[in-house]
């Protein structure tokens, strides 16, 4: 292993849904995957995949604002645009173990994510 082992799985992960490839996305992700979200917690690979398909199906674009990580643990900062709204900052923090997902926590503001669909009816 790498000294940033979880970092470059992290970044790998990030660049895979963002770039629209949910299938390889899941390759990072463990089967009994935990994930912590603002609409409460999920558990297992099918639960993150269906938590994360909407969203990457809206996805314009994401820039990259930061991320750092060592072998077990890293931190991935970014700004998306989406169908819904122009700018949609969020955060993940992740576990790696044996080389894929393990945990993930996202932070992010639904608010605006929910004011855009109800004015769009």
């Amino acid at each position: 292993m790498t000294d940033n082992m979880a970092l470059a799985v992290a970044l790998a992960y990030h660049r895979a849904w963002t770039g629209g490839d949910l299938d390889e996305a899941m390759t990072y992700v463990a089967d009994d995957v935990v994930c912590d979200a603002p609409a409460g917690r999920l558990t297992g690979a099918a639960a993150y995949r269906a938590f994360m398909a909407p969203f990457v199906g809206m996805l314009k674009s994401a820039d990259l604002i930061g991320a750092f990580g060592d072998d077990e643990r890293a931190v991935v900062v970014y700004d998306t645009t989406t169908t819904l709204v122009d700018s949609g900052p969020a955060a993940e923090w992740v576990t790696v173990k044996d080389g894929r997902i393990a945990y993930s926590r996202f932070i992010f503001d639904r608010l605006p994510f929910q004011q855009a669909r109800a004015a769009t009816g």
